[in-house]
């Protein structure tokens, strides 16, 4: 099969296309056709070495994975059969290999692809759209009637974490760059913060939920915008400043990290079924073209990108 793989740490240019012996699926996994796989901007910084969740090199990188199983190991349960088209984001912080025409996942960590959309956008959704529903819905306990702020929500966790919002019934204040606001209004959001245009806290105030991509000082200024008894949830660490001024004023703050969630995957198929949740992808590439991709990623588009296998 084909793959991509990284000897080194590096720049885009260090991922390159290679023949690799196909996987097979051993108690409770699949094999699975890879027909698309999302790219996050967590591959970049493992690929860099920034973040060396995989150790060192070599290596393949990706998680979000949409296709057809290929094969059923032994103790598969869940009426998983060949021929169903499946999505998920097995195995993460581990690697999962997704950059490759076939990838093993255990049978617990993919669901059934929405019927809704193509192997194409069921392949940007895992990482990003399961980052939002965790974020929103288990870790922030998001009810309808709630105003929440989505920081960053032009991009990948952030557009879909609008919609997830809005379906859920909440108040939704959204912060883009200029070139990303139309896009954000279409996404549902009641109010669109410009971010470059000065200090967000002057613009919203008395929310329930915070959902923050970038954690430090930011999440302490998102604290700043919460009602006493609010929820701060951040995806990067958060100074012990910042949780201390929050216990202040009975506010919780979650530092989270996305996990493997069948359950979440079901519920992202749902909402995409019934029209309440639609993952833009800015741009597909090929597998050879893993390093374009990468560095098209890097100018921060609007929405998803995704290798086609």
């Amino acid at each position: 099969m084909r793959a991509v793989i990284q000897n080194s740490v590096g720049g885009p240019d260090v991922l390159v296309i290679a023949d690799r012996p196909a996987p097979s699926p051993k108690s409770g996994e699949v094999l699975v056709r890879v027909h698309a796989a999302g790219i996050n901007p967590v591959d970049g910084s493992v690929r860099a070495g920034y973040y060396p969740l995989l150790g060192e090199p070599p290596f393949t990188l990706g998680w979000d994975i949409s296709g057809t199983v290929e094969a059923v190991g032994p103790g598969v349960n869940g009426g998983l059969k060949v021929g169903d088209a499946v999505f998920g984001m097995p195995r993460f912080p581990k690697q999962a290999a997704a950059y490759a025409e076939l990838a093993v996942t255990p049978a617990d960590e993919i669901a059934p692809k929405p019927q809704g959309i193509d192997h194409n956008h069921a392949g940007a959704l895992p990482l990003a759209g399961l980052t939002a529903w965790q974020g929103l819905v288990r870790h922030g306990g998001l009810k309808p009637g709630q105003r929440v702020l989505i920081h960053a929500a032009g991009g990948g966790v952030g557009h879909l974490a609008v919609q997830i919002a809005k379906a859920r019934g909440a108040y939704v204040i959204a912060t883009a760059s200029p070139g990303k606001l139309d896009f954000v209004r279409l996404l549902g959001a009641d109010e669109v913060v410009d971010y470059t245009k000065g200090d967000f806290t002057a613009a919203v105030r008395d929310l329930d939920l915070v959902l923050d991509p970038m954690g430090g000082d930011h999440a302490d200024q998102s604290l700043t915008v919460l009602k006493d008894g609010g929820v701060l949830v951040s995806l990067l660490n958060v100074h012990d400043t910042t949780r201390a001024k929050a216990a202040a004023r009975n506010i919780r703050v979650e530092r989270m990290s996305v996990v493997p969630d069948r359950e979440g995957l079901v519920e992202l198929g749902k909402l995409v079924d019934a029209g309440k949740l639609a993952v833009h992808v800015a741009k597909s590439f090929p597998l050879e073209q893993a390093g374009a991709a990468h560095a098209f990623l890097a100018t921060r588009p609007i929405g998803k990108v995704v290798l086609t296998a």
